[in-house]
C-alpha cells in the first residue's frame, strides 16, 4: 500500500490443463459434426449426403429417390431398383466431396446422419423415428426396438402386440401388398396382419374396409367379425322368400372354414351350415328341377 491507494498486480491467466484442451477439442468436433443438421435431404429422409448408385453410376439422395426415378423410365428394360447394401460411394451434402461410405465426412467432418447404419448404408438426421437395425431382417426398421419382435416364420418384425397373437404365414412379408402391389418387406409404410395371416399396408387395409370390402384379396377369408352382418342376412332372407321355381339347393364352398355343402338358392346369399358364414360361393349349378 502507498499513499492510501491499493495497487493490484495483474496475474497471468492459468495455463490450460490437458483436460481443458481435450474438452475444447470435443466441443469443437461436436459443433463441426452438427453443421447442417436437418437442413439437407429429400422428401423421404433428412440427411447430409447423397448416394452414388452402383447400378447406374448416378447420384441420388436416397434409394427411394432412385427407385422412383428409374421406375418412371419409358423403356421397361432400363427400370431397376437400388440394392442398398451395394452402395460403396457417397457425396457429402455440405462440402460436395465424394468418398467411400462412412459416418462422418473425411473432408469437412460433418455427420452424414444422426442415425447411421453401416450395413444398410442408411443415414437419417431425424432420430424421432427411433430407428434400429434388425439382424434377422437384415435391414433397419423404425419405431423403437423395444416395440417390435422378429417372427421367424413370417420372416419380419411385427409389433409386440402381435407376439403369440397372430396366425403365421411363412414369409408373408416377403410378398407384394395385394392392393397397391408394393413389396412389403422393405416398404416404409405401416403394415397389418389380417385374421387369415396375410399381410398388407395399413392404409390399403383401411381403404379396403372403407369400400365395404371385408374379404382378404388373397384367400377371400373374412377379415372382420361378420357375425352381426350374417344375423341381418338371416332376417332379410327369412323375409324374402324365393319364387317356387327357384327353390332348390346349390353346392357351395365356404371361404371362411373351407367346408363344402349345400344351401337353398337365394339372391342375397348362401349360408354355410358349418360356421354360419355367408362368405360362400357356388361351385355348381344346383338341382334345378326345370
Amino acid at each position: 500500500m502507498e499513499d492510501g491507494h491499493n495497487f493490484v498486480v495483474d496475474q497471468p491467466p492459468p495455463a490450460p490443463t490437458e483436460e481443458a484442451d481435450h474438452n475444447a477439442e470435443l466441443d469443437n468436433n461436436n459443433s463441426r459434426e452438427d453443421v447442417g443438421k436437418m437442413l439437407y435431404g429429400c422428401e423421404h429422409y433428412r440427411r447430409r449426403c447423397k448416394l452414388r448408385a452402383p447400378c447406374c453410376n448416378e447420384i441420388f439422395t436416397c434409394r427411394h429417390c432412385h427407385n422412383d426415378a428409374k421406375s418412371a423410365l419409358s423403356n421397361p428394360k432400363e427400370r431397376h431398383e437400388l440394392v442398398r447394401h451395394d452402395v460403396k460411394q457417397l457425396v457429402c451434402g455440405v462440402c460436395n466431396t465424394e468418398q467411400q461410405v462412412a459416418g462422418i465426412c473425411s473432408e469437412c467432418g460433418v455427420k452424414f446422419g444422426e442415425y447411421y447404419c453401416e450395413i444398410c448404408r442408411f443415414y437419417d438426421d431425424d432420430r424421432t423415428k427411433r430407428q434400429f437395425h434388425c439382424d434377422d431382417c437384415g435391414i433397419c426398421r423404425v419405431g423403437g426396438r423395444e416395440n417390435f419382435f422378429h417372427c421367424r416364420k413370417c420372416g419380419s418384425c411385427y409389433s409386440v402386440d402381435l407376439r403369440d397373437n397372430h396366425l403365421c404365414v411363412e414369409n408373408s412379408m416377403k410378398n407384394h401388398c395385394p392392393i397397391c402391389y408394393e413389396f412389403l418387406f422393405d416398404s416404409v409404410k405401416g403394415t397389418t396382419i389380417m385374421k387369415c395371416g396375410h399381410t398388407m399396408h395399413m392404409e390399403c387395409y383401411t381403404e379396403m374396409i372403407h369400400q365395404n370390402q371385408y374379404r382378404c384379396p388373397i384367400c377371400s377369408k373374412s377379415v372382420l367379425n361378420m357375425s352381426r352382418t350374417w344375423e341381418r342376412l338371416d332376417v332379410e332372407i327369412e323375409a324374402t322368400a324365393m319364387p317356387e321355381e327357384y327353390r332348390y339347393e346349390v353346392p357351395i364352398l365356404c371361404n371362411d372354414c373351407n367346408s363344402t355343402g349345400k344351401a337353398f338358392f337365394h339372391i342375397l346369399g348362401h349360408k354355410c351350415k358349418h360356421c354360419n358364414s355367408y362368405n360362400t360361393r357356388m361351385i355348381g349349378t344346383g338341382e334345378d328341377p326345370q
